[in-house]
């Protein structure tokens, strides 16, 4: 197995800043920052699209899956796109393009031109934007810091990302009754704004990987197909990813319909109910690092998922009064795990991946991992409506800890640690 370099080594051979402390509290103020506009616009857009537009049950429908559509479109070339790129550059460029986005609807709204079709037009060009900007950041933060400081990076950052999304509902919310849904959108784009000043203030980086000759499009697609698909530690985590967010897809498809309808909880309680999987994943981010270090990564990733995905049966257990503890109890620990885990898979993409393939190799494991979101929740809607939310809560929360077997049957078993980088193989 690969041998990483000392910290030390690490650090001089990829050229980091002396000051990479700064760069990734830059990092992480912008990232959290955006999530957090991102999250509010989660609940203002459709609340336009019902409010000011008056939009149908189906055009609900479509407007939810719209940001996700453009990973299906554009997620493999988005890819091959970053590696060629800048990713500082690329990211300040979907950050543009987003702010534009979120003020153009408050002021077509106000020039009284605001139509459904914008609205699902701005989810769209967002989802796109998205698409770059997430490909793009996973290909830069391995040129901020050393390798072996990407677990706690990683976990700092996906900590940010659960309390913004924690605090992002409520927060909209607040924003829709004081000021109306169509301004709150300003929001949002006042959240791009700072992620680029933030970006900008980082004033070095490492150095990126020497540019490859260009070849035709579609085969360095293929190239970040074949490493996914090829190397057996890659395909394992990867297909672990796709079947947790199958099932967990399937479980946000349904909860609202179990809490609201089955268990009889009143909007004055469903918010904070749904909030507690979100600060679950804010304690699995911060704790994911130290469990690496003590377990190991392989390890680790194997006692987080199944020590923490069965906790998710619990939820189907919730009923009125004291019975909602279980599902307080059941989704806190479930979307730990499943935040933990992400932290460890991430770090080892990141680490183990070549550099010149880091944007390929993410957005073709995004692509395959978020492709099963939608699929997911049609499962888990179409189950609900067969035998009930509280059976198909029951279904999805079991297929997440069966999402563990494409770890067991990978190359994982036995192992303390997950490789580092192939290429210290030679």
């Amino acid at each position: 197995m690969p041998v990483s370099a000392p910290p030390t080594a690490a650090r001089s051979a990829r050229g980091h800043a002396p000051r990479p402390h700064r760069n990734v509290r830059l990092l992480l103020v912008g990232e959290t920052t955006s999530k957090l506009g991102t999250s509010v616009t989660s609940v203002l857009l459709p609340l336009v699209a019902v409010t000011a537009l008056d939009a149908s049950p189906f055009m609900m429908g479509v407007l939810t899956a719209a940001p996700w559509l453009p990973w299906l479109l554009i997620g493999l070339p988005a890819g091959a796109w970053v590696d060629r790129l800048a990713p500082r550059r690329v990211m300040l460029v979907c950050n543009g393009v987003s702010a534009a986005v979120f003020v153009s609807v408050p002021l077509t709204w106000w020039l009284g031109a605001l139509t459904l079709g914008h609205v699902l037009a701005a989810a769209l060009v967002s989802g796109a934007a998205s698409v770059f900007f997430s490909t793009a950041y996973s290909a830069y933060l391995p040129r901020l810091v050393p390798t072996d400081a990407l677990m706690g990076r990683n976990a700092q950052l996906q900590a940010g990302d659960q309390a913004a999304r924690v605090a992002g509902p409520g927060l909209g919310g607040v924003i829709a009754h004081t000021v109306g849904s169509v301004p709150g959108l300003l929001l949002d784009a006042a959240s791009f704004v700072v992620s680029t000043v933030c970006l900008l203030a980082i004033r070095t980086e490492g150095p990126g990987p020497a540019p490859a000759p260009r070849r035709p499009l579609g085969r360095e697609i293929a190239d970040g197909l074949r490493f996914v698909v090829g190397d057996p530690w890659v395909r394992a985590v990867t297909a672990f990813g796709a079947a947790v967010n199958l099932a967990m897809a399937g479980f946000q498809a349904v909860q609202i319909v179990f809490l609201v309808r089955t268990v009889g909880v009143g909007s004055d309680t469903l918010g904070w109910l749904v909030s507690c999987g979100g600060l679950g994943g804010v304690l699995g981010g911060l704790v994911a690092g130290r469990l690496a270090r003590r377990l190991g990564t392989a390890r680790a990733l194997l006692a987080v998922q199944f020590a923490a995905a069965p906790f998710g049966l619990l939820a189907g257990l919730a009923g009125p009064g004291p019975r909602l503890a279980f599902f307080v109890l059941g989704t806190g620990v479930m979307f730990a795990g499943v935040v933990a885990c992400n932290v460890i898979v991430v770090s080892f993409r990141q680490a183990y991946c070549p550099p010149g393939m880091l944007g390929r190799v993410t957005a073709t494991t995004l692509f395959l991992n978020f492709g099963t979101i939608p699929v997911g929740a049609l499962l888990g809607g179409s189950l609900a409506s067969l035998v009930g939310a509280r059976a198909t809560l029951w279904v999805v929360t079991a297929a997440l800890p069966a999402a563990g077997l494409f770890l067991v049957v990978g190359p994982l078993r036995g192992l303390r640690d997950l490789p580092g980088a192939p290429a210290a193989d030679g």
